[in-house]
């Protein structure tokens, strides 16, 4: 096989290409028919070595073998963004008062039903196919990968969110989501968005809301890792030592993770390992207020601001000035 021949072969089938066997040229221990897996690499003798979904590793010679190239998996990418909208009821007279109020995402879950319908039925006949991608004019590789998107919402953290549900093939890279955010983010402000703030949704009988999927207060859309992954405070160890306050059992947290590890160096005396504690949290130099941020965090999780050591060391200073503690409170 000569060297253009190969760099076609390798042009052609890319590392993570999706592939379909019919049939192997192998007399001793071919892979099955109808298996299906992904191009590893291709090499430079034009052999294109291949992960099979079933474990093998067998590589397909091109002209000897035959196989069909499958349009790759879609998956599914949740972008999340604030919503706000405008409540208006009907006052005593029976009118829709002229003062609304404003709605936030957890005065929204209550709507969430209607405002997902709302969001459906708004769309356009044109959008059938791919959604918003419809309204992409840029023939880049975010219109390559990203199949479609379309807006709707979900209810996370006790809150109502707007989210663009996006089917993409394969992964995005770092600028090209950032593409892909700008993009959504012109939808929602003054594309599609901006005609659907214009659309009231019936609720409870005669009273209306009129949902805006932008607005202009620190408004951001994010990926679910960036909105909702637990934000550690800076200065947290890797792991600490406490005890359980029930039994007085030496445990271990780990940063990031809810509840704890039984420690294999606890002993049946709660004050010996009450010692321990102590004498190992010292040897890897673990404050106080380390490991008490770290003891709120496994309990009450880590976005909370008694998780933040330095939050402790602040209301610590402040207990010493008016001889109180109250920073449960903001756990």
């Amino acid at each position: 096989m000569d060297r253009k021949m190969i760099k076609f072969i390798k042009e052609q089938y890319p590392p993570g290409t999706r592939i379909r066997l019919n049939s192997m040229n192998d007399p001793y221990a071919p892979v099955a028919p109808g298996t299906e897996g992904v191009v590893d690499l291709v090499d430079d003798a034009g052999s294109i070595h291949m992960k099979w979904d079933n474990g093998r590793t067998l590589a397909i010679v091109p002209g000897e073998d035959s196989f069909t190239v499958l349009p790759p998996k879609l998956e599914t990418l949740k972008l999340y963004m604030p919503l706000t909208a405008d409540f208006y009821e009907p006052n005593k007279y029976g009118d829709l008062d002229e003062n609304g109020v404003t709605l936030e995402g957890e005065e929204l879950r209550g709507y969430e039903s209607q405002i997902a319908a709302a969001l459906k039925k708004h769309r356009m006949p044109e959008e059938a196919e791919r959604g918003l991608m419809h309204w992409y004019d840029k023939n880049d590789s975010v219109n390559q990968k990203v199949h479609t998107v379309v807006f709707t919402v979900e209810t996370r953290d006790q809150e109502l969110w707007g989210v663009a549900e996006c089917r993409v093939a394969g992964e995005l890279t770092g600028a090209e989501l950032e593409t892909l955010k700008s993009y959504l983010e012109g939808q929602a402000a003054d594309g599609w968005g901006e005609g659907f703030e214009q659309r009231e949704i019936r609720v409870n009988g005669r009273s209306e809301l009129y949902v805006h999927l932008w607005n202009s207060d620190a408004w951001s859309i994010q990926t679910e890792q960036e909105r909702f992954s637990p934000k550690l405070a800076e200065g947290l160890p890797a792991l600490c030592f406490s005890t359980l306050a029930s039994t007085g059992e030496l445990i271990c947290i780990k940063r990031g993770e809810s509840g704890y590890y039984p420690s294999g160096w606890s002993s049946d005396d709660p004050a010996r390992n009450r010692e321990l504690a102590d004498y190992n949290n010292h040897l890897l130099g673990i404050t106080q207020a380390q490991r008490e941020a770290m003891e709120c965090g496994s309990i009450h999780g880590w976005n909370v601001p008694s998780a933040d050591p330095a939050f402790i060391e602040r209301m610590q200073k402040k207990q010493e000035q008016t001889g109180g503690m109250a920073f449960e409170q903001s756990m």
